[in-house]
C-alpha cells in the first residue's frame, strides 16, 4: 500500500502557501470600479453656466465639503457625481435666477493621494488619471528594500465612511485613496516571522 505520507505533506505545503497569499478585503472596491467618481473636499470644478460668463468659474471643493458660487452661495458637493452636482445647481438657479439654465461640471483637478510605509518618499502627490498602485509607488520613489511588492492596503471614503482594504499591486486607485505598504516578511523557520533582509 502506498504511503499517504508524501502526499500529507504536499497538501500541507499547498496550505501554508494559500495561507501567505494576501486575503483581498472590502468587497465594496469592487462595486465602485463602475459607480460614478464621487467628489470630495480638495477637488478642483469647472462650471460652466451656459450663457452666464459671470457664474462660470473653477470652483474649489472646500473643507466642509461646499463649492461657493455667486447668486447661489453655498452648494453641497461632497459624496455627488458631476452629474448629481450640475443639477443641483440648475435647480438652485432655477429657484428665482434663471429660468432653464443648463450647467455643466467637469473636474479640473482632482485632491491628492497619500503614499505610506515603505517607499522612498511617502507623502500626498498630485493624482493621475489611470493609476495603479505600482504607479503611485512610483510617483513616491519606489519601495524601499523592505517593501511588500504583490500588495497594498488602501483606504477610502466612501458615502462618508472610510473603508480600508487589502489589493494587489495593479489595483486600479482613486483620488484621496491613502495607500499604505507593508513591510515584506520571512520566515525562516515556522512561526517566527522576522522582516526579510534587503535585497
Amino acid at each position: 500500500m502506498m504511503s499517504r505520507h508524501p502526499v500529507c505533506l504536499a497538501l500541507a505545503a499547498a496550505l501554508a502557501v494559500a495561507g501567505c497569499a494576501p486575503r483581498i478585503e472590502a468587497p465594496e472596491f469592487a462595486v465602485e470600479r463602475t459607480a460614478p467618481y464621487q467628489l470630495a473636499s480638495g477637488d478642483k470644478l469647472r462650471v460652466i453656466v451656459f450663457g452666464q460668463d459671470n457664474l462660470s468659474n473653477i470652483y474649489a471643493v472646500d473643507g466642509s465639503g461646499r463649492i461657493s458660487m455667486p447668486l447661489i452661495g453655498a452648494v453641497e458637493a461632497q459624496g455627488r457625481s458631476t452629474q448629481q452636482l450640475e443639477r443641483a445647481i440648475e435647480a438652485r438657479l432655477r429657484a428665482g435666477y434663471l429660468r432653464e439654465p443648463k450647467v455643466s461640471v467637469e473636474v479640473d483637478a482632482y485632491r491628492q493621494f497619500f503614499v505610506l510605509g515603505e517607499v522612498t518618499n511617502s507623502g500626498q502627490f498630485p493624482f493621475v488619471n489611470g493609476m495603479t498602485v505600482q504607479t503611485a509607488v512610483a510617483i513616491a520613489g519606489g519601495f524601499t528594500p523592505r517593501g511588500q511588492r504583490n500588495y497594498a492596503e488602501v483606504t477610502r471614503l466612501m458615502d462618508g465612511q472610510l473603508v480600508s482594504g487589502t489589493v494587489p499591486i495593479t489595483y486600479p486607485v482613486r483620488p484621496g485613496d491613502t495607500r499604505v505598504i507593508k513591510e515584506r516578511w520571512c520566515r525562516p523557520r515556522p512561526g517566527v516571522p522576522r522582516p526579510c533582509p534587503p535585497r
